[in-house]
């Protein structure tokens, strides 16, 4: 039986560290991330947020999935058959990789879910990063370039992710999405 998904992800951000020849100061510094919490994350004390494994990934110049990917938590959604990755945070919002991140196209793709309430807040991902996302269910608020829009089932939209985004489900129905995101050329994510 594989170790649970936490103490994978400690192990994870330790190697990473370890590779690069990081200090949790650094390691800190790097990620916007405290010492504390990512200390906690390495010992599998904590489960971080998907905004702080964002700003992992984006200290690390990696992709969300080339720092979540590895975590072996099969999905029920949306494929059941499928051995897709799933990150869950505990305020109703779950992650399913699709494609992990590939270096020859420069993108990955994820489905998300948002319940009823929900909301998660990202940081700027590295600079030319671009975000595409189709709604499949429910409606989604977006903010982005300083204002709220809202996209319904079928609406799609591109943004620069390299900008401070939010995503919120205000509805009484979940929010389900797929989201695009491509990496700039210019650097190796994986």
């Amino acid at each position: 039986m594989s170790e649970p998904p936490v103490l994978q992800l400690g192990q994870r951000l330790r190697q990473l560290r370890q590779e690069r020849q990081w200090s949790l100061d650094e390691a800190a510094k790097q990620t916007t991330v405290s010492k504390a919490m990512l200390g906690q994350i390495e010992r599998g004390e904590s489960s971080p947020t998907l905004s702080t494994l964002w700003k992992i990934a984006t200290g690390f110049h990696l992709s969300f999935t080339a720092l979540v990917t590895d975590l072996s938590v099969a999905s029920t959604e949306p494929n059941p058959q499928a051995s897709n990755r799933v990150v869950s945070d505990d305020r109703g919002i779950d992650v399913v990789t699709l494609f992990p991140y590939d270096p020859l196209v420069g993108f990955e793709v994820m489905y998300l879910r948002l319940e009823p309430g929900s909301q998660t807040q990202s940081d700027p991902h590295e600079q030319g990063v671009l975000e595409h996302l189709i709604i499949l269910e429910g409606e989604l608020e977006l903010f982005i370039d300083g204002a709220w829009i809202r996209l319904k089932q079928g609406d799609r939209v591109k943004f620069a992710g390299d900008q401070f985004h939010v995503y919120r489900n205000t509805g009484k129905t979940p929010v389900v999405f797929y989201d695009i995101i491509h990496y700039a050329k210019s650097s190796d994510k994986s």
